[in-house]
């Protein structure tokens, strides 16, 4: 057995609403659980981490990545362009450049920076599956996630159907067939998936669009083999309101209630973004506790708006945040994400409409909730100790009444004196340590040098 202490910080999140979200002492870790915390006393020989000046919050969780656009930040071509311009001159012109060292490149710049902004859990939504690969991008980012201890929920994407563009300039997308889709989610699962509450590794089912990417007529056939194969179904949806007017023109109604007919809704069921929805779909959304990956910062990037993620919360919805992509928003950690959320909201509908506690609920549980990983999110015995604790060394810092909302309300750079994932620590004083941070930055010069030409 294990043991550690966690003492002196200015107070802890638990990660949980309303009162309950404050609370001060110690934590008390044993073989990687959350044992006991409150007014804590060292055992004897007992290793200790000293929080002084920090406050704890869990580790965040985000819900929404395209990890492989870490090497995709800043073209030119994209930069003041909306979602559709945007795809068209940057994931789609580059895609089948992104070869087997640029993946691993890509996937371990965006963990660093999960990690160096107190990330535990990610779900990295990967769409790129092409026959011309020579490599598995499961196999690669799975391998990067386990190098830096992080959990990793893996949605494996694919399309039976391209998207089209009005130009042929660059290759097609790469789409399946359903079946081929299906049996290569299932054989990922088969080598990957861990449903046990300390997993660091999980798969999920994520078709890149229900809109574009599948036949009307394969929702049904994929999320049934979502729900045999005990998988959660994880894709896009109403980020512009192209979704909507696609689907009222084709199909005759707003995405959520078509999605409803294909009975792609329920607590198994998180979507990306969700920006265009009215009351009644929020309602729905809620009642049926299918998530939200609320993305604020590419949303705003890609000038698509802001989703109603208060709206749902408040209807006791399932909400989360996700960093998404770099490419669309050139910076992925969740301090920012957090940031970001949090001004959004308030500049839109006023001072009430979030509170940095809101933030950090969506933050934390919320995304424990969304992934269906109740073990993480929260700090309370018999949790997973995913603990990140923040330092407030800096001037920006100084001066705070309430120090506990610092992270989130302050912004810039977050400061990691320790993050621990299952009580191993794996960023110490801002350093990832196994990481060359010097290296890893001259791989991602070469790759951007290659990929630009």
């Amino acid at each position: 057995m294990t043991t550690m202490l966690i003492e002196n910080a200015a107070g802890i999140f638990t990660g949980r609403p309303g009162d309950a979200m404050r609370t001060t002492g110690a934590i008390r870790i044993r073989d990687g659980v959350i044992a006991e915390m409150g007014a804590l006393h060292a055992e004897p020989d007992e290793p200790r981490l000293d929080a002084t000046g920090c406050v704890i919050y869990p580790g965040l969780v985000s819900t929404h990545h395209h990890m492989f656009q870490s090497v995709l930040k800043g073209v030119r071509a994209g930069i003041n362009l909306p979602l559709a311009g945007w795809l068209r001159s940057v994931p789609y012109r580059h895609w089948s450049g992104i070869d087997e060292e640029a993946l691993a490149v890509a996937a371990r710049i965006a963990l660093a920076e999960l990690l160096l902004s107190g990330t535990t859990t990610v779900a990295d939504h990967h769409y790129l599956f092409s026959d011309s690969y020579r490599f598995d991008p499961a196999q690669v980012i799975f391998d990067i996630a386990r190098s830096l201890g992080i959990r990793l929920v893996f949605c494996r994407g694919g399309a039976t159907i391209g998207r089209n563009f009005d130009t042929d300039e660059f290759p097609p997308m790469p789409v399946q067939s359903l079946d081929r889709m299906l049996q290569s989610v299932e054989a990922c699962a088969q080598r990957f998936h861990d449903a046990s509450p300390g997993s660091l590794t999980r798969v999920a089912v994520a078709p890149t669009t229900p809109t574009w990417s599948l036949d009307p007529g394969e929702l049904r056939e994929v999320i049934a083999a979502a729900r045999r194969m005990k998988l959660r179904l994880h894709s896009h949806l109403s980020e512009t309101a192209d979704y909507v007017e696609f689907c009222l023109s084709v199909h005759g109604k707003r995405p959520v209630h078509w999605l409803a007919e294909h009975d792609w809704l329920g607590d198994d069921v998180w979507f990306a973004h969700l920006v265009h929805l009215d009351a009644e779909e929020v309602g729905i959304l809620a009642s049926t506790g299918t998530g939200m990956a609320h993305c604020p910062q590419s949303n705003c990037r890609l000038g698509s708006g802001i989703a109603p993620a208060d709206a749902m919360a408040r209807l006791g919805g399932a909400v989360s945040l996700g960093v998404d992509g770099a490419a669309s928003n050139e910076s992925a950690d969740m301090l920012s994400e957090m940031h970001s959320c949090w001004h959004t909201h308030r500049a839109l509908k006023g001072a009430h409409a979030l509170t940095a506690e809101d933030v950090v609920h969506w933050a934390t549980a919320g995304g424990a909730r969304v992934l269906g990983m109740p073990s993480i999110g929260t700090l309370a015995p018999g949790q997973q100790a995913d603990i990140a604790i923040f330092k407030l060394d800096q001037p920006r810092h100084f001066g705070m009444h309430d120090p506990m909302i610092a992270p989130v309300t302050c912004a810039g750079s977050a400061d990691i004196r320790y993050l621990l994932i299952g009580g191993r620590t794996v960023v110490e004083n801002g350093a990832i340590p196994g990481l060359d941070m010097q290296k890893l930055k001259a791989d991602a010069a070469r790759v951007v040098t290659r990929l630009a030409a």
